[in-house]
C-alpha cells in the first residue's frame, strides 16, 4: 500500500507539471512568413478598422461571466490583388493595448482569409475588448473585410455571435 501511494503521488506530480500552453496566434513565426520584404508604393490608400471582440460576456447578471473563444478573420475580398495589413493591436476593456500581434506589414493574397484566434482561456481582453487594424490597399480595390465570431459551449448550452469591423479612418 505504501508503494502504491508513493507511485501514485509520483505519477500525479509527473503529469501535473505541464508547461503553460502558448496562446493561439501569438507565435511571431506565424506572422513572419507573411511579412512584406520590400518597400510598398507610396500611392497606396491607408485606412484603419475598429473591431469589437469579446473574450468574456456577462451571463445572468454582472457577477457571472462566460469565457469565449474568438476567431478574428481578415478577408481580402479582391480576386486579383493583395492587400496589406500594417498592424494588429488588441485592447482590453479599459482601452489598454495588451498585445500587438504584428507591427510589420503583412500581405493577404487575393480571396484569402487570415485569422487570429483568442483562446477561451485568454481572459485579458475582458468584456469589452477590441482591435485596431491599420491597412493599405490600391485605390481601385475593396477594403479588407474584418469580422469576428465568438463562441462558447458548456454542457448542452452554446453561445455564439459575430461582430463586423468598422472603418474609422
Amino acid at each position: 500500500m505504501k508503494y502504491f501511494i508513493t507511485l501514485s503521488l509520483c505519477l500525479f506530480l509527473l503529469f501535473s507539471c505541464e508547461e503553460p500552453r502558448k496562446l493561439s496566434s501569438t507565435d511571431k513565426n506565424q506572422w513572419e512568413m507573411r511579412t512584406v520584404k520590400k518597400a510598398l508604393p507610396d500611392s497606396l490608400d491607408n485606412g484603419s478598422t475598429f473591431l469589437s471582440v469579446y473574450s468574456q460576456i456577462f451571463m445572468r447578471n454582472d457577477k457571472g461571466q462566460v469565457d469565449l473563444t474568438a476567431t478574428v478573420s481578415l478577408h481580402n475580398p479582391n480576386s486579383k490583388d493583395k492587400i496589406y495589413i500594417d498592424k494588429a493591436v488588441y485592447y482590453n476593456t479599459k482601452g489598454e493595448a495588451i498585445r500587438i500581434y504584428f507591427d510589420k506589414t503583412i500581405f493577404i493574397n487575393p480571396m484569402e482569409t487570415v485569422q487570429i484566434v483568442i483562446d477561451g482561456i485568454d481572459r485579458e481582453g475582458g468584456t469589452g475588448a477590441n482591435f485596431i487594424f491599420d491597412w493599405k490597399i490600391k485605390s481601385s480595390l475593396n477594403e479588407p473585410i474584418i469580422e469576428a465570431v465568438m463562441i462558447s459551449t458548456n454542457g448542452q448550452q452554446g453561445i455564439s455571435f459575430t461582430t463586423s469591423g468598422k472603418r474609422i479612418k
